[in-house]
C-alpha cells in the first residue's frame, strides 16, 4: 500500500522559555524525514511568548524557506495589539490561513473579554483558528460561532468532551498529538467521523514518531487515514483562503 502523504498542522519554531529546548528547522527536517512527514504548518514561540510581529515574521521566513504553511499568533493579553497584528498579516500579498491561539501559555481565560474579542475578529476573517489549551475551557468558549477551529491539546483523557462539543459543532476538530489512548482515533472517527481529525506532532518538541505511528497503525481505513494526514488540514487552509 502506497504510504499516505503526511503533514503536521502543529509545528513549533524558536525556543522554548519553559524548558529551554529550541526548535531549529534543521532538526524538523531531520524529524521530517526520519517519520515521512512532507512539511507543516509553522508557528513561532518568540510570538506565543513575548514579541508577535518578530516571532511571526521568523515563522513566516522559516515556512516560505521549506515551502511550508505558515500561521501567525496574536496576543490575546492585548486584545489592541492584536487588531492590529490581524490586519497587518491579512495585508500581505500572501496572507495566512489560520491563526494560532495560546491563552494557557498567556495566562488568559476563554471567558475574558479579549479572547471573546480576538475569536469574533477571526470568524469574521473565515481563519481558522487553531487553539491551544483544555478543550474543556477554550470549546464552550467557540461554540455558537459558526468557528473552524482545531484544538491542538484534546488529551485522549477528555476525548469525550471533545465528542460532544463537535457533534453540534461541524467546525470543530482535534489534533492527534494526544489521542494515544486506546481507540481514540477509531472514537472520534465513529462519533463525529474521521474528517474532524488533523494529524499535529508538534515537531521537533514532541514524540512525532509516537503520533504518526498511531495513526498508520490504526484501525482507520486507507482512505481515512489519508485524509487525516494530510488532505483534512489542506481542505481546512483552503477554506480560509
Amino acid at each position: 500500500m502506497t504510504e499516505p502523504l503526511l503533514m503536521d498542522c502543529d509545528v513549533l519554531v524558536g525556543h522554548d522559555v519553559t524548558t529551554g529546548r529550541w526548535g531549529r528547522p534543521e532538526r524538523m527536517h531531520e524529524v521530517f524525514k526520519a517519520t515521512g512527514i512532507s512539511g507543516g504548518v509553522v508557528s513561532a514561540l518568540r510570538a506565543v511568548h513575548f514579541d508577535v510581529p518578530s516571532g511571526n515574521l521568523e515563522a513566516q521566513q522559516v515556512a516560505e524557506g521549506n515551502g511550508w504553511s505558515w500561521c501567525p499568533v496574536l496576543d490575546l493579553r492585548d486584545p489592541l495589539g492584536a487588531e492590529r497584528e490581524l490586519e497587518r498579516v491579512l495585508s500581505l500579498d500572501q496572507p495566512p490561513r489560520a491563526i494560532r491561539l495560546a491563552p494557557t501559555a498567556q495566562s488568559v481565560e476563554p471567558g475574558y473579554p479579549s479572547f471573546g474579542h480576538v475569536v469574533q475578529l477571526l470568524v469574521a476573517a473565515g481563519l481558522t483558528i487553531f487553539v491551544e489549551g483544555d478543550v474543556r475551557k477554550v470549546g464552550p468558549a467557540l461554540r455558537d460561532l459558526g468557528a473552524r477551529v482545531v484544538f491542538l491539546d484534546t488529551h485522549f483523557y477528555y476525548l469525550g468532551d471533545f465528542v460532544v462539543l463537535a457533534r453540534s459543532e461541524p467546525g470543530f476538530h482535534t489534533s492527534t498529538r494526544m489521542l494515544t489512548g486506546p481507540d481514540s482515533l477509531e472514537i472520534v472517527a465513529a462519533e463525529v467521523g474521521a474528517e474532524r481529525l488533523v494529524l499535529g506532532c508538534r515537531t521537533p518538541f514532541h514524540e512525532t514518531h509516537s503520533v504518526v505511528r498511531r495513526l498508520l497503525t490504526s484501525r482507520l481505513s486507507p482512505g481515512e487515514i489519508a485524509r487525516v494526514g494530510s488532505q483534512n488540514l489542506t481542505t481546512l487552509l483552503e477554506a480560509s483562503c
